[in-house]
């Protein structure tokens, strides 16, 4: 599907400071991406325009913009309509804690572009006010912080990768003690079930073998809320849909991301493997951590 005569695919790259943008172009232009980094606002609608037009004009077009940008307060507004008026326009909102954009930007001994003579934590917290309505608009949201750039080429694929897809979910398991993932649209608590770490038998053990997956399904009310949560998935996948998105990310959590959310990540993930053009994805994101 091509919008027009011009650009097939549409996408804004944007984030914190710090967060990988750069990284991710990078990936994205192995993807088959054509990326503009750090063109003033004012200017993208006239490009877009004369690119459209062009017989040569790339099938996947990435916009790089954030608070450096020249025109970012006064054009974003403008930038944004673009994204609304096309059918394959998508936003990518590159994120990061605090501590790993402090730790990022004292490695490299840069100031940030919003300190303005303050702290570098100044800076940050005003950049992130300034990102809070472009991040809530995001079609995707990447938590960088603990991602390798081999890590981060594998969340973008799945989204960014391959033109031909219709709907890819991704199961991600992780442990609270680590932090909740801020990068998932819906989050599973399995701290109600019994732990198989105070079972000395299946403490070495992990929720990817059976002798902790038959434990921790064995939990009578594990499979009426299995089929609660695919209820739930079903139906925000069907708005996602009729939104225009198309990946979903759903987080599966217990205390250390080991047994419990990896066995109920994995039941949860061969239950939504049977749906109509779904593709589903499977994360352990804290397994072996510990």
């Amino acid at each position: 599907m091509v919008d027009g005569d011009g650009v097939r695919e549409l996408l804004l790259i944007s984030g914190m400071s710090g967060a990988g943008k750069g990284t991710a172009s990078k990936v994205l232009e192995e993807f088959g991406w054509y990326v503009v980094d750090n063109l003033p606002l004012q200017f993208i609608g006239g490009f877009l325009t004369q690119i459209d037009s062009s017989e040569t004009a790339p099938q996947r077009l990435a916009l790089v913009v954030d608070t450096r940008s020249i025109g970012f307060d006064e054009h974003l507004d403008e930038l944004l309509e673009h994204f609304d008026d096309r059918s394959r326009a998508r936003i990518l909102f590159l994120d990061a804690s605090d501590e790993s954009l402090v730790s990022r930007f004292n490695n490299v001994r840069r100031s940030h572009p919003l300190q303005s003579g303050g702290g570098l934590v100044d800076g940050i917290v005003r950049e992130r006010r300034v990102l809070e309505g472009l991040r809530g608009r995001a079609d995707v949201v990447v938590d960088t912080s603990s991602l390798s750039v081999h890590d981060l080429r594998h969340r973008l694929e799945t989204p960014f990768g391959d033109p031909g897809f219709d709907f890819h979910l991704t199961v991600e398991s992780f442990g609270f003690k680590y932090g909740v993932p801020v990068d998932v649209d819906m989050l599973l608590d399995m701290r109600f079930l019994p732990n198989p770490h105070w079972v000395p038998e299946l403490r070495p053990h992990n929720g990817q073998e059976k002798p902790v997956q038959d434990y921790v399904l064995a939990d009578d009310s594990i499979h009426e809320y299995l089929r609660s949560a695919e209820t739930m998935i079903r139906l925000a996948m069907k708005g996602y849909r009729r939104e225009g998105k198309r990946y979903m990310t759903i987080a599966v959590g217990c205390t250390g991301g080991k047994h419990r959310s990896v066995a109920i990540s994995e039941s949860l993930a061969a239950r939504l493997s049977d749906l109509e053009a779904v593709e589903v994805h499977i994360r352990h994101r804290d397994l072996g951590r510990e």
